[in-house]
């Protein structure tokens, strides 16, 4: 990387080199059966560079000439950069790397999973899905004003499901953790008695009811929450929010904040994929709207201060190393409440649970709009689980229903997006067959 430093800076004005080396382990569980295991060793390296005001960007995953990857950078220059490259020599020393992670093999994970099988094998009737495995991270960043930084992260997860019959629906529980952790029993016995008391189908009428979102599916809100506080949209006129600094927009139980320096969590960063030290940055602070995030280019757009929000990140299992910094919120958490999830659907005279949905994408997501199927919807009459809905929507805008919030959970869980609790609304607009 320094060679290549040393090359670049003879022909550009600012130099970035970052790289990626991560060691993935995988296990896949089908119907109680083991089905797959998988390693992978995998590295890449992106080059940005600056020249006559002009950005460049260029990606490798084996890099063998620096001449010719420099020249592809060179080639690329177009997008328009006011940025300086940040001079960041002392970031927040974090705990991101549990060297036990080196001793987990992938028979360790397969005999978890079995445990898994044969503790909730005789307690359903659905099939028993499960992913698990472990991966270690090394990033390091270094540019032409002086910044080197490098990061090491270890994760072990597990995704464990139940799945409904003849249905890609299921309940499920995710352990995410910097080391090897057996899966709770409290998550696998909420994993199957949910699971038991919902195989029943229920038929509802729709209308505006109460309804619990639990962690795994908070991002459908998240999601839009993220695109209308993020500096781009905020840039490209595409939020509604864009003068909305400081006006309370949600219900006051509610805050929503970024903290990629909370290193109990897997995945902590000091810094962001340009060199900018993150920092604890709340979103939604009580109900009132605190703040926009930003990268390097569009704090330069703004006239504003960057965030430390400028990840490389490619959802959907994209290549992180050939995507440019974008503003992300990486590290998501809302604050949890008071109640415990057996008070939370305690509380439910009628209304529905949202364990899993379908079309997160769907409506206008910079503007808040959803309008999403349940897979599964659990139907709560009286404060019990009654059974499963099917071909249910629920509908609304975030600006609305996140006003409405009756209580949150007390726990948070690791899920897409974040860690989140499970959230209770009121008056949402559900659709059903009847």
């Amino acid at each position: 990387m320094e060679a290549l430093l040393e090359i670049a800076k003879k022909v550009s004005d600012q130099v970035e080199i970052y790289s990626l080396e991560q060691t993935i382990d995988s296990v896949s569980f089908e119907d109680a059966k083991l089905k797959d295991i998988d390693s992978k060793l995998q590295s890449g390296t992106s080059l940005r560079i600056i020249k006559d005001g002009k950005l460049g960007f260029a990606f490798t995953r084996n890099l063998i000439s620096g001449e010719e990857f420099l020249q592809n950078a060179l080639d690329s220059l177009s997008v328009e950069a006011g940025f300086d490259l940040p001079v960041t020599q002392d970031p927040a020393q974090l705990d991101t790397y549990n060297s036990a992670i080196e001793t987990l093999t992938n028979t360790n994970i397969v005999d978890e999973c079995n445990r898994i099988c044969e503790m909730l094998g005789p307690r359903r009737s659905g099939q028993i899905n499960i992913e698990a495995g472990r991966v270690t991270s090394r990033v390091r960043l270094i540019n032409s004003n002086g910044t080197d930084l490098s990061s090491r992260s270890s994760q072990y997860y597990c995704y464990t499901a139940i799945m409904y019959p003849s249905s890609y629906s299921s309940i499920s529980r995710l352990v995410a953790s910097k080391h090897f952790e057996r899966t709770p029993d409290e998550h696998l016995n909420f994993i199957v008695n949910t699971y038991n008391k919902s195989l029943k189908e229920a038929s509802p009428r729709g209308g505006k009811m109460k309804v619990l979102f639990l962690p795994d599916t908070i991002y459908s809100l998240m999601w839009r929450l993220a695109s209308a506080t993020n500096g781009k949209n905020i840039y490209e006129g595409k939020s509604p929010v864009s003068e909305k600094l400081g006006d309370e927009m949600f219900d006051r139980q509610l805050t929503v904040y970024n903290d990629p320096l909370n290193d109990q969590f897997p995945g902590a960063r000091s810094f962001d994929d340009e060199g900018t030290p993150c920092r604890y940055f709340p979103v939604v602070e009580n109900g009132v709207l605190k703040n926009f995030y930003y990268d390097l280019h569009y704090a330069d757009k703004l006239n504003a201060s960057p965030t430390g929000h400028g990840f490389r990140s490619a959802m959907w299992g994209g290549d992180s190393i050939a995507t440019k910094p974008t503003p992300s919120l990486n590290h998501g958490f809302i604050k949890p409440g008071d109640k415990s999830l057996s008070e939370l659907i305690g509380s439910i005279d009628r209304g529905i649970i949202i364990a899993g949905v379908l079309g997160a994408h769907s409506g206008n997501i910079p503007n808040g709009d959803f309008s999403m199927g349940l897979s599964p919807g659990l139907y709560v009459e009286k404060g019990e689980i009654v059974g499963n809905v099917k071909d249910a929507m629920v509908a609304g805008n975030i600006y609305e229903v996140m006003k409405n919030v009756l209580a949150i959970e007390d726990t948070l869980y690791p899920a897409m997006m974040g860690t989140f609790p499970a959230i209770l609304f009121d008056s949402v607009s559900v659709a059903t067959k009847s």
